[in-house]
């Protein structure tokens, strides 16, 4: 098969941002490229199309899975991007309901997307699988708990995934990017149940926030290292998007522990 021209990609949350500027970028590559977005979008001047995708509903997901089977006749990559956060508040300040929300988008979405499609996969003889992570996946953020809870559990499921499936040919990795700029911090949710004590805190913290995404990396960083995984023959499990994204990883791994603590802490404003 030649992956110029026939290799099937598969882009959730491919409206904006990182999502939109990896269908773009796999389009530009040769891939045929089908992007979804939980509402409808109108028809325009993209290299891919768009299909409505709800990764909450099991139904909404083997619909596309199916109608995407019946035009292209099969799925060689599956780029898991959908999902949201929470704005910066204390971990109590979300109700079990809204905690159950972000994982059943972030996480159980991707649970849905790769049962949907390793049988396909497995069948056609292999296939290629990548989760958007962040780096909040292995260094969490301080008033960030439940969306770098989503992030660490698609970083485990992932390592786990490829373990079993690397046999059959289907490879999983991660893609880890730092503060990225997208309309993703526009987007948060607000917590739902707000308390006084952490009033203070969530303006200082949120302001930091939209300093840091002022500065962030273009999404085409992250697009560029998906379709170096997509197209690697030797795919690694995870793969860090940018240099802020690597720096991190390297000091996750090598600074002192109490260090790394107050780093965090002084990014973002926080008393010790």
């Amino acid at each position: 098969m030649s992956k110029k021209d026939m290799a099937v990609a598969l882009v959730t949350g491919a409206s904006s941002g990182i999502g939109k500027a990896t269908a773009e970028r796999l389009a530009k590559a040769g891939y045929k490229v089908f992007g979804t977005s939980r509402r409808a979008t109108q028809p325009g001047q993209l290299p891919f199309e768009m299909l409505t995708l709800d990764v909450t509903s099991e139904e909404s997901v083997e619909a596309v899975v199916s109608e995407i089977m019946q035009r292209a006749g099969r799925i060689d990559l599956l780029v898991n991007n959908a999902g949201f956060g929470v704005a910066p508040a204390g971990a109590e300040e979300s109700s079990m309901d809204q905690a159950r929300s972000i994982f059943d988008t972030n996480f159980f979405g991707v649970i849905r997307m790769t049962r949907a499609v390793v049988p396909l996969m497995r069948q056609q003889g292999g296939g290629r699988i990548l989760n958007i992570g962040s780096v909040l996946g292995f260094l969490p953020m301080p008033y960030g708990a439940l969306y770098a809870a989503t992030k660490h559990a698609i970083e485990g499921y992932s390592e786990s995934l490829d373990h079993e499936l690397r046999t059959q040919g289907i490879r999983v990795s991660v893609i880890e990017p730092a503060f990225t700029k997208t309309s993703f911090d526009a987007n948060l949710l607000q917590p739902d149940a707000m308390l006084d004590e952490y009033r203070n805190v969530r303006t200082t913290v949120m302001k930091r926030l939209t300093q840091n995404m002022a500065n962030a990396d273009e999404p085409g960083i992250v697009a560029d290292t998906v379709l170096k995984a997509a197209n690697a023959v030797n795919p690694k499990r995870r793969y860090t998007a940018g240099g802020r994204a690597s720096r991190l990883q390297l000091l996750r791994k090598f600074a002192p522990a109490s260090m790394l603590d107050a780093g965090i802490r002084k990014d973002f404003g926080l008393s010790n």
